[in-house]
């Protein structure tokens, strides 16, 4: 089963005796699950549900809802704008004194635009506003059940990515541990070819050559860390094919990765073990990156 990304975006649109509305839901990263929800003012009501569909659903991200509602018109009323009607009166009676002509009827006045608006949504009865808020709660669990398959859409991207990345790890330490097979032999080789040059004539024995190299040999050691490498490769491969929310625990499994990967750094004496070693740190921190994606 394949791990699920904490990026997505999703909408769904509802509807109910002419009313229209639309919610839309996006999701990025986040360390745990932080719903922000914003409505126009009346539906309050709505986010206690709407925290609870989203915990039911998903585990981690910072997830932002957003309701646009637009009232039917049955659902508004009119009103007279009492100060463009006054002004109307006014510029009337003055027409009508200067000119002799007849003073303008109510009507006409009304016909003038911006007279009479349009008046806010009217109040919705408590048995009206359930059943409303009831479909509306409906469309944001169709939106939210739309971001959780997008989410899984993008995780599966996101697995083969990490897979990939998980490979590379493999392959370098493998062939790190190639490498470090060579390593005892080269620091004795290093180590008599010094000698050679500093004590010449000197008449070290093989003996006391071989125990100095071994004491580098035992320092400059990488099997702990080529051992404890291969296990974090089978960890990090097992919680991605475990199918929970395994973000946090992949976090936590690549600062391990780095660990021994600065640990073989340090402890190298060859330029193509460090050279490994750099590449290892390199692709550590891309899988980082892309784990903290994981739900």
């Amino acid at each position: 089963m394949a791990i699920v990304s904490m990026t997505g975006f999703a909408e769904a649109h509802g509807s109910r005796e002419g009313a229209r509305w639309r919610w839309e839901a996006k999701s990025v990263n986040g360390r745990g699950l932080d719903l922000r929800l914003r409505t126009p003012p009346g539906f309050d009501g709505i986010e206690p549900v709407a925290r609870q569909l989203a915990a039911e659903r998903f585990k981690r991200g910072s997830i932002q809802v957003q309701l646009t509602f637009e009232a039917g018109d049955a659902a508004r009323g009119l009103k007279v704008d009492p100060v463009a009607l006054a002004a109307a009166v006014r510029i009337a009676q003055e027409l009508a004194s200067e000119t002799g002509l007849a003073p303008a009827r109510i009507d006409g006045l009304l016909a003038l635009r911006g007279v009479i608006v349009q008046d806010e949504v009217l109040p919705v009865e408590a048995p009206e506003r359930a059943m409303r808020d009831a479909a509306i709660i409906e469309t944001l669990a169709t939106a939210f059940d739309a971001l959780g398959r997008a989410r899984a859409n993008e995780g599966h991207k996101l697995h083969a990515v990490l897979a990939a990345q998980m490979d590379d790890i493999a392959r370098l330490t493998r062939e790190a541990g190639e490498l470090a097979a060579t390593q005892p032999q080269a620091l004795r080789d290093k180590l008599a070819a010094q000698v050679k040059e500093m004590l010449t004539g000197s008449g070290v024995s093989e003996d006391r050559l071989a125990q100095e190299a071994a004491l580098l040999a035992v320092k400059a050691d990488i099997r702990e860390e080529l051992d404890r490498l291969h296990a974090h490769v089978h960890e990090a491969r097992a919680l991605m094919a475990s199918g929970e929310a395994v973000g946090r625990k992949l976090d936590f499994l690549s600062q391990e990765f780095n660990r021994e990967a600065n640990t073989l750094c340090s402890k190298s004496s060859d330029i193509a073990l460090t050279r490994i070693g750099l590449a290892l740190k390199a692709t550590i921190d891309q899988f980082r990156e892309q784990a903290q994606n994981v739900e």
